[in-house]
């Protein structure tokens, strides 16, 4: 991989795996993304032999829609009644 600055996304996921960060460069400084789930748990590999994972655009699109990249299965769909 080359500079930090470059066209990268550097995707982090927590222990409890409900959220994901995508760190980035956009021209002037680094901009930090975050999505949290309610309830289910992001597909991550626990256990991988490389210390670098690559994801394609849309390997990443579904991750965050739910599927889990390796298995193809998506998160349930959640619906409110009321938000308190």
């Amino acid at each position: 991989m080359g500079d930090l600055m470059g066209p990268y996304l550097f995707v982090f996921c927590g222990k409890r795996r409900d959220g994901i960060k995508i760190l980035y460069f956009d021209q002037s400084g680094f901009a930090l993304w975050q999505k949290r789930l309610e309830k289910d748990r992001f597909a991550w590999p626990k256990k991988h032999s490389d210390a670098v994972v690559a994801l394609t655009p849309e390997q990443l699109e579904w991750l965050l829609s739910g599927y889990d990249v390796w298995k193809m299965k998506p998160f349930e769909n959640l619906h409110f009644e009321r938000v308190s």
